[in-house]
């Protein structure tokens, strides 16, 4: 069996050892794995080639599409595996894309990495199953606001949120773009019944200055509510690019 990844480069599949830029494990050395394929489509995206090939016209703020071929690979669970134990790092992090929508193959590879910690970063639309869930030791669960271009009825799932909420191991990370996002995020927070701990804000941007002029007063946001503050680190480190 197979995994769909993202490609770095033709042919190379998008898994590397970097730190990890955002969220509860920032700064931490990390494995990453990069799938291919998501059910959404943010406007303000930084990984389109995930899901915006050409024929894709869902909306992207750069209108840029992808050639398949060029942007996916297929690789075994078993090679997968392989790749991300040579790398060394104790921490495996899943991202995409939308991973879970390849949940039955992550498990089989995860099951071959049993001394690892492993987070799956989603967008909290897809259910993990049993088989999967047993084997992950954190969510980093990002519900996309309206903002991002999506359909509530798409994005923001009632019963997936609910699980979540109730998920000691799943933390959430809203992307803020405007200070009054933080509206939705309260409405959201009291709907779940999201702890105030388990919350991080993040600044929307794919470059150094966007996310200095956000996190001004998005800074003050978390301060006056309580909530984490998450920068983008491997942007201010590396920039905008595959493999980082």
């Amino acid at each position: 069996m197979t995994l769909v990844l993202a490609a770095t480069t033709p042919g190379e599949p998008e898994i590397f050892a970097s730190l990890q830029g955002e969220g509860p494990s920032t700064g931490k050395p990390s494995t990453f794995i990069r799938v291919s394929r998501c059910n959404l489509a943010c406007e303000w995206c930084d990984t389109a080639y995930t899901w915006r090939f050409t024929g894709d016209n869902r909306p992207h703020r750069d209108a840029e599409t992808f050639e398949r071929t060029a942007n996916q690979v297929s690789l075994s669970e078993e090679e997968s595996a392989a790749r991300i134990r040579e790398l060394g790092c104790n921490r495996l992090v899943i991202t995409g894309g939308e991973p879970l929508l390849q949940a039955p193959a992550l498990a089989r590879m995860a099951a071959l990495l049993p001394d690892l910690h492993i987070e799956i970063e989603t967008n909290g639309t897809v259910a993990p199953p049993p088989a999967l869930d047993a084997l992950v030791h954190q969510y980093n669960v990002s519900p996309k606001l309206a903002h991002s271009g999506n359909p509530a009825e798409l994005a923001l799932i009632a019963p997936r949120l609910d699980e979540w909420s109730e998920n000691s191991r799943a933390w959430f990370k809203f992307v803020i773009a405007q200070p009054d996002d933080l509206d939705e995020v309260l409405a959201l927070q009291k709907e779940y019944s999201i702890p105030s701990e388990r919350i991080f804000l993040m600044p929307e941007g794919r470059d150094c200055d966007a996310l200095r002029l956000r996190s001004a007063w998005l800074a003050e946001i978390c301060v006056a509510n309580g909530f984490a503050f998450t920068d983008r680190l491997h942007i201010h480190l590396y920039g905008d690019t595959r493999g980082t």
